[in-house]
């Protein structure tokens, strides 16, 4: 027998890519930048992000940008903070514990009336922190394996050409062909996963809005985005070499690179339906986020060789709407509630029409992906996310907060990073892992001091979602004719479910000065 090594790496993938002129992202990338924190002031964390229409508060400025609305005085405020994994650990740039800027802002306030107001506010907010380690591990079922998902792809005619080197995988690791023709897959006894998430979503929103005769409340925001998504994975199989004695272990690691920009626009009304109440009710929407991206991949399996690439694609994240409400009791009690909703199953990968790496090309002139399309579909929900918050002045200087965020799971129980399709986001993937993970539930609290002009908020949060973790598409299977016996055999891939938790806490600090 002699061993065959195979290593069909993204240049090879990237210039079929090229040559079609399309590049795109894949479902489980993407959905990693679609999503967003529960970030902002300690103020508005501390409350579970419930103030989109009691106001007041310069993070209204992204959920309800009428919110602003309700300042009277110019105000500037700026927050740190530290988000710690609880189940995490320090792998490559991944940090079990992570300070944050999270945060600056500043309010310009302008009377137009005795009782009506015109403002102006920009704010800076990280809308999507990446820090995380991810750490999975299980025994190979039946001697699952990454080499026998790609023999079994090559049997159904996934891949195009001999042995992987195709536009549809890449992750050929070791096979051996017998003299009869026959090839032996390298099966699995186990595998252990690693991998570091780091980086951002800064979102920076410039917003005007005003009252009129302090009753109805109205802003408009318009938001850039910019992108700094790192992640550095290492999967690691123990072989079962029955046929190759010599070949014990493999490892392959992979880096990926998202940075981009992108914008949004958000609207809002917040009004008090009874002139003599302080009840009222906020409605608000956002456009999607039109993003202009650029992914740069470098895979190597073991120490022999490693290949990498850059590509520029779009992608649009849904539209979304909010309903909210807030009353005030006095000058000691507020209570917020809200509910968004956004329909994540229609997130838009799209590929730049005549994209070429190497020439200019028009931006604005794209395609959505219909495969990815459809498969986005089939994976993601609509996403409800409900928010209660209240604050409780002790006495006129100190305040008492607590909050309670859900958002039910954005991925479907069946979702698939399906690796057989007939897309450009499936040729440029790097690797081949996903996590399907569950609702998510955030609990906060907060304490407020008040200074004269200054205020000093501080605000706690912790937030859990678990998943179910494969490193490759789980029950592929295919039937074959045995080359000596002339047999229908079936050949089959399983890798079930690892079960993973991301728990975290995050602690900040907001100082605000008003004048």
């Amino acid at each position: 027998m002699k061993k065959i090594q195979l290593f069909a790496f993204m240049a090879l993938v990237a210039m079929h890519a090229q040559a079609q002129n399309n590049v795109t992202l894949d479902t489980y990338i993407g959905a990693q930048l679609a999503t967003e924190d529960l970030n902002g002031t300690a103020r508005y964390v501390g409350m579970g992000g419930a103030m989109d229409a009691l106001g007041a508060d310069i993070s209204t400025i992204g959920s309800n940008p009428a919110g602003v609305g309700l300042f009277r005085h110019h105000q500037v405020s700026g927050t740190l903070g530290m988000v710690i994994q609880q189940d995490g650990k320090t792998f490559q740039d991944g940090s079990k514990t992570t300070a944050s800027f999270d945060q600056l802002g500043f309010v310009y306030s302008t009377r137009t009336g005795i009782s009506s107001f015109f403002n102006f506010a920009f704010n800076f907010h990280k809308s999507r922190n990446f820090n995380q380690v991810l750490s999975a591990a299980n025994a190979a079922v039946n001697g699952s394996s990454q080499n026998r998902q790609t023999t079994i792809k090559g049997i159904r005619g996934d891949l195009d050409t001999y042995w992987g080197m195709s536009q549809n995988d890449y992750l050929i690791l070791y096979m051996i062909e017998g003299d009869d023709g026959s090839v032996y897959t390298v099966d699995a006894k186990d595998y252990e996963f690693d991998r570091a998430h780091t980086g951002y979503i800064g979102e920076y929103d410039v917003n005007i809005s005003g009252n009129i005769n302090n009753r109805v409340y109205l802003g408009l925001t318009v938001g850039m985005k910019d992108v700094h998504y790192h992640a550095y994975s290492e999967y690691f199989e123990h072989l079962n070499s029955v046929t190759m004695p010599s070949l014990t272990s493999v490892l392959m690691t992979d880096q990926q690179k998202i940075t981009g920009q992108g914008f949004d626009i958000k609207a809002g009304v917040i009004f008090r339906p009874v002139e003599e109440s302080p009840f009222r009710i906020g409605i608000s929407m956002a456009t999607p986020t039109f993003y202009r991206l650029t992914t740069h991949n470098t895979t190597a399996i073991g120490d022999v060789a490693q290949r990498g690439y850059d590509v520029k694609f779009r992608m649009e994240t849904p539209w979304k709407f909010g309903v909210s409400v807030g009353h005030t009791v006095g000058d000691y009690l507020a209570l917020g509630a809200g509910f968004e909703y956004s329909d994540y199953s229609t997130v838009d990968m799209r590929c730049i029409d005549n994209y070429h790496r190497y020439e200019d090309f028009d931006y604005s002139s794209s395609t959505s992906d219909p495969e990815m399309k459809r498969l986005t579909e089939r994976t993601l929900n609509g996403v409800s996310t409900l928010k209660v918050g209240a604050e409780f002045k002790l006495d006129p200087n100190v305040a008492l907060r607590l909050g309670y965020n859900y958002s039910s799971a954005m991925y479907k129980d069946s979702g698939v990073r399906d690796q057989t399709l007939n897309s450009p986001a499936t040729y440029m993937a790097s690797t081949t892992d996903y996590t399907n993970w569950k609702d998510t539930h955030r609990v906060t609290a907060g304490l407020g001091f008040t200074f004269d002009q200054v205020r000093l908020d501080l605000a706690y949060q912790y937030a859990a979602r678990k998943g179910d973790f494969y490193p490759y598409m789980n029950g592929v299977e295919a039937q074959y004719y045995d080359n000596v016996t002339g047999q229908l055999q079936v050949l089959r891939n399983d890798c079930p479910a690892v079960k993973v938790k991301d728990n975290r806490h995050q602690l900040q600090a907001t100082l605000t000065y008003t004048f």
